[in-house]
């Protein structure tokens, strides 16, 4: 095997050994030892698959952000549904994953980068991708929006989807609770819907 396809194999693996550890433990479970006895290597050998923890966990987030926009696809039914129906298929959606992937799906919003550091841009357009499921439906529901207005839009509705699947998550004492979580989303995006196109 060439030396840069032995290389690509072992980050895979260390990657995947990552993620099983978010998956099981979170964000604080992650420690270099532990990644580098899962893979069979030294400490110092993580650091030459990788340049630290935090490109790490981008990695994994990559992976996640891939799956969820997977998930988000399969339930937009495009062209068989009306707009906000399409909004609540998709909401849901992002709501059933978020509870069976809960730490990865976490660790996508809790991880923080260094000050200095950019998030990369192969990353950042894993990121934007989960606003086209929006802007699309959004178009339907308001034709005269122009296309910017669309995707400010678009992150305000996934902004507040997202607090209310948070917040439901957390199972705070002012969260709407777990088994009512879909219902509320479905009755507040139709709500939201019927007052965009009044408004």
């Amino acid at each position: 095997m060439k030396t840069d396809d032995k290389r690509a194999g072992q980050r895979e693996a260390l990657v995947t050994a990552a993620e099983q550890i978010i998956a099981a433990q979170g964000l604080e479970g992650l420690k270099a030892r532990d990644l580098a006895t899962s893979i069979g290597c030294s400490v110092g050998g993580v650091y030459n698959l990788v340049d630290d923890l935090d490109e790490l966990i981008l990695r994994v987030a990559a992976r996640t952000l891939l799956r969820l926009n997977e998930a988000l696809d399969a339930a937009d039914e495009r062209g068989a549904a009306a707009p906000t129906e399409r909004l609540c298929a998709i909401a849901i959606a992002y709501c059933r994953f978020a509870r069976a992937n809960k730490r990865l799906w976490r660790a996508l919003f809790d991880h923080r980068m260094a000050a200095d550091s950019a998030l990369p841009e192969w990353l950042a357009e894993l990121q934007f991708g989960l606003f086209t499921h929006i802007t699309g439906p959004l178009g339907q529901l308001l034709p005269e929006k122009v296309p910017a207005e669309l995707e400010m839009l678009s992150r305000t509705l996934f902004s507040a989807v997202h607090g209310v699947v948070a917040i439901g998550l957390d199972e705070k004492l002012l969260a709407v609770p777990i088994d009512a979580l879909e219902d509320q989303l479905v009755a507040f995006l139709q709500a939201m819907c019927r007052g965009l196109r009044q408004s």
